[in-house]
């Protein structure tokens, strides 16, 4: 499973206000890799300019494909899914009805059924609730959803905002203990922006540090682990 994505020079506009400030990053197919950064240091950015929801100028390259000119919907059939910031969910649907909408884009050949199925094996509890309306699950069970429903696009490449956000520590390590075993079993990339640096760093094989819209550091995370001004800033010691 191939996907290689590589951003450069990336810059981004909320109306007049722009947020990115020339971006580069290049991550290899089938890793997991961390935007990490203060709030307002643009990592959710990031994630919407590849899913072409913000103005951007800049290259951005999925497989060699340029993104530039793709509706999000092309972006998503390229096998780029995105589980955003808020988990967004549709409240009123069943579990099993919000993963079906989840699929309606999907890559491959299997059916919608077997990719139903396989996301319910790294999420058994949705499968215990999947005749349940998705506005009534626990905050952790709505994150789990939203991280199964982008599987079932059978993406490359995973986009995932803040997936630990208002989540219990216990519910939070598994569902980054979850995240790991789906990397490693069907070789999906990650692209992870989280506030949690700590768990950021231990799941991810590199990392990128924002600042004010602009990249400050790159390199494997045990790099930024060892930075003393990253582990003063970030990781509290």
């Amino acid at each position: 499973m191939s996907g290689r994505l590589e951003v450069a020079n990336l810059r981004a506009w909320y109306g007049q206000t722009q947020a990115l400030h020339g971006v580069d990053l290049s991550i290899e197919a089938g890793g997991i890799t961390t935007l990490l950064g203060a709030n307002g240091a643009g990592k959710t950015t990031i994630l919407r300019s590849i899913s072409r929801l913000v103005r951007t100028e800049g290259s951005i390259r999925f497989d060699g494909h340029p993104l530039e000119q793709c509706s999000t919907e092309d972006v998503a059939a390229l096998g780029i899914a995105h589980a955003p910031e808020g988990r967004g969910t549709f409240t009123q649907l069943t579990v099993d009805e919000n993963l079906r909408v989840g699929g309606w884009a999907r890559r491959g050949k299997s059916s919608l059924q077997d990719a139903t199925e396989r996301v319910y094996t790294y999420f058994p509890v949705l499968r215990a609730r999947r005749h349940q309306a998705a506005g009534t699950l626990s905050g952790g069970e709505q994150q789990m959803l939203a991280i199964a429903r982008a599987l079932m696009l059978s993406p490359r490449l995973l986009l995932l905002d803040e997936p630990s956000l208002g989540l219990a520590p216990l519910i939070v390590r598994e569902i980054f203990r979850i995240l790991r075993t789906i990397n490693a079993e069907t070789g999906v990339g990650i692209l992870l922006v989280e506030q949690n640096a700590a768990l950021a760093l231990d799941l991810a094989r590199e990392a990128f540090l924002l600042e004010t819209g602009r990249v400050v550091m790159q390199g494997p995370s045990e790099k930024l682990c060892n930075d003393d001004a990253v582990r003063r800033s970030y990781l509290g010691y």
